[in-house]
């Protein structure tokens, strides 16, 4: 719920900066503010509790906890590169892909009901998935509608 808050609370409050600046509506700008500024937050997550993160990748996976920090790492840098203009469409489909391919850790977290805050198999389990999956489903509208499709 926080990364959805995050990223309309940002988008919002840069939607009506802008306008009162600028004297027009920034939506790209906006837009991509917002995705840049929760998928800094949501990578704090990576740093902040890396064991729990590693609990979400299932068996069989190397490098658990280098794979955690990575992606970190990538999330933090695919945020920024959204605010280079002439970055951003391949930026948008590049994150696009990385959605799609971290959704089955989430998945498995929610199967294993992985508290990811206390590194414990006490979390929320498949009822998770009923938030989660739209959630991820808007961030990839998101990245489309402000990064790729212009």
């Amino acid at each position: 719920m926080k990364p959805i808050i995050i990223l309309i609370a940002v988008f919002a409050v840069t939607l009506l900066v802008s306008k009162l600046i600028t004297g027009s509506w920034q939506f790209i700008l906006s837009g991509n503010l917002g995705m840049c500024c929760m998928l800094c937050f949501t990578a704090l997550g990576h740093f902040l509790f890396p064991k729990g993160m590693t609990m979400m990748l299932p068996p069989g996976i190397p490098l658990k906890t280098e794979m955690i920090y990575v992606t970190g790492v990538m999330e933090i840098v695919m945020g920024i590169l959204l605010m280079v203009p002439a970055q951003r469409e391949k930026t948008g489909i590049i994150l696009i892909l990385f959605l799609v391919l971290i959704f089955p850790a989430n998945i498995y977290a929610a199967v294993k009901h992985v508290n990811l805050g206390k590194a414990t198999f006490d979390g929320p389990g498949l009822a998770y998935l009923w938030f989660r999956v739209p959630e991820q489903l808007l961030f990839i509208a998101w990245v489309y509608f402000f990064s790729i499709k212009r």
